[in-house]
């Protein structure tokens, strides 16, 4: 399974993942049209800059996921791939899954009444913002492949190697 994954000592804070992400869920789909639709598009994920650290922060698609599990009209649901979506026509903008997403990642557009969250651009190869780091400090990584990698490091560590 592949997933998001971020190496905070790479991002410089430059947001343009979140550039990435709107521009991807705006009308256009281009930045210059973006920025001039008349309800501007939305990002699904935010970097937040901590003592010496920046890094994004977004929708993990949980396990046991806190949004999906308070959803109260079955408006969020998991996909066949494992992700989180949503049913747009069902949300009654409750806000439930904004005040119990842990990562603080679904957000409200107020103008459509609806909650918003990361949809893993699930029509593209590759998410947008993954596309769109100038640092590759966020990648879309097999999950195994990266515990492999881990624990190598971990052995050359030990090892001295």
């Amino acid at each position: 399974m592949n997933a998001l994954y971020v190496d905070p000592q790479k991002c410089m804070g430059c947001k343009s993942c979140e550039i990435g992400c709107a521009v991807q869920h705006s009308k256009s789909k281009t930045l210059f049209g973006a920025v001039f639709e008349e309800a501007l598009p939305m990002k699904r994920i935010f970097v937040e800059a901590g003592p010496g650290v920046k890094m994004p922060v977004f929708c993990h698609h949980c396990e046991d996921a806190p949004c999906l599990n308070s959803c109260i009209t079955g408006c969020l649901y998991r996909d066949e791939h494992g992700f989180i979506r949503r049913h747009k026509e069902r949300c009654i903008a409750c806000w439930t899954c904004v005040m119990t997403c842990p990562f603080g990642v679904v957000t409200r557009d107020e103008n459509k009444h609806l909650a918003v969250k990361c949809d893993r651009c699930h029509k593209r190869e590759v998410p947008a913002c993954v596309s769109a780091c100038p640092t590759r400090a966020l990648q879309l990584v097999d999950l195994d492949e990266l515990a492999r990698r881990k624990r190598g490091r971990y052995v050359q560590a030990e090892t001295g190697g």
